[in-house]
C-alpha cells in the first residue's frame, strides 16, 4: 500500500529540533562565555602584580638613591654628584634584567603550546 501523505514532521523531530537548539545554546556559552572570565581574570591579576611592582620597585630604588646620598658624603656633593644617580640606573637595569628573564610565557588555552 503506498502512502499519499505529505511528509511532515512529527512532534518527535520537532522536540529534538528544540533540543539541538538549546545544546548548541549551552556549547556557544561554555565556549564563550568561560574563556572570557578565565582572560578577564588573568587579566586583572596580572594587571594588579604589575602595578604593585612598580610602585615597589620605585620605592625601593628611591630608597636606595636617599641612602646612598645620606650616607655616602662624596656622592652628595661635589663633582661625583652624578654617582649616586648612576649606581640607581645599574640596580634598576639589574631588576629589569632580572624581571624580564623570570616571565613565565604561558597561554590562556593549555592546549596550545
Amino acid at each position: 500500500m503506498v502512502d499519499d501523505t505529505p511528509d511532515t514532521p512529527s512532534r518527535s523531530e520537532q522536540a529534538s529540533i528544540g533540543e539541538v537548539i538549546d545544546y548548541v545554546k549551552t556549547y556557544a556559552k561554555q565556549e564563550t562565555v568561560g574563556p572570557l572570565k578565565g582572560a578577564g581574570r588573568w587579566i586583572a591579576f596580572g594587571a594588579a602584580g604589575a602595578i604593585s611592582l612598580g610602585i615597589g620597585l620605585s620605592l625601593l630604588l628611591l630608597g636606595l638613591l636617599r641612602l646612598l646620598q645620606s650616607e655616602w658624603d662624596r656622592s652628595a656633593t661635589g663633582r661625583l654628584s652624578w654617582l649616586s644617580y648612576l649606581i640607581v640606573m645599574a640596580a634598576c637595569i639589574a631588576l629589569l634584567v632580572f624581571t624580564i628573564t623570570r616571565i613565565n610565557k604561558t597561554f590562556l588555552d593549555k592546549e596550545q603550546k
